[in-house]
This record gives structure tokens, C-alpha cells and sequence, in this order.
């Protein structure tokens, strides 16, 4: 089993910045990835970035440049630096970690309001 607790969020005006933090605890020797997710009303759950145990880097087209997917050392806390906002980027943010035996678990999301 693996806890994930998200941190950061909150509003802010475009062109400003935000850092989401996320810490996994528990069976972290089975991570296999992290990443952050994002949603929308209305709207399929999207990845946003991502970063594996070899720390290969993935981010969706529309915000890269923007954001950036770090790590601590200990590879069980991720953050997710967001820099230039606008508004399309409001969304309930989700950190996610996938486990070797294929098992997925879930943050509690957190809010990202940015008002234009």
C-alpha cells in the first residue's frame, strides 16, 4: 500500500506561479512512477507530467515550457513547479503513484484556480 498526500494549490492571477507538492508513504519501494494529473468538470482526468524511477520526464504539449516535474533524492516526494498560469490551467490537480505490481493510487487533488 502506498499514501499520497498532496500539498499546494490555491488561486492565483495569470502569469503567476504555483508549486504543488505530493509525498508518498508506506510500500515506497515499489514506485514505479509519479506524475500529476489533472481534471475538469465535465472532462476525462488528463496527465499533466510525469517522472519515472529512472527519471525520465514526460508533460502534456500545453504546459510544456511552463511547468516543471521535480524530485526529492529520496524519490517519494514530487512537486509540480508551475510558472506563467492562465486560466485553461484551472483544474483540481492529482498526484498520482503507479506501483510495480500495476497498482494505482490517488491523491485527494487539490484546487488550482487562476483567474484571468
Amino acid at each position: 500500500q502506498v499514501q499520497v498526500v498532496e500539498s499546494g494549490g490555491g488561486l492565483v492571477q495569470a502569469g503567476g506561479s504555483l508549486r504543488l507538492s505530493c509525498a508518498a508513504s508506506g510500500s515506497i519501494l515499489s514506485i514505479k512512477t509519479m506524475g500529476w494529473y489533472r481534471q475538469v468538470p465535465g472532462k476525462q482526468r488528463e496527465l499533466v507530467a510525469g517522472i519515472s524511477r529512472s527519471g525520465s520526464m514526460v508533460y502534456v504539449d500545453a504546459v510544456k515550457g511552463r511547468f516543471t516535474i521535480l524530485r526529492d533524492n529520496a524519490k517519494t516526494t514530487v512537486y509540480l513547479q508551475m510558472n506563467s498560469l492562465k486560466p485553461e490551467d484551472t483544474a483540481v490537480y492529482y498526484c498520482n503513484v503507479d506501483a510495480e505490481d500495476s497498482s494505482h493510487y490517488w491523491g485527494q487533488g487539490t484546487q488550482v484556480t487562476v483567474s484571468s
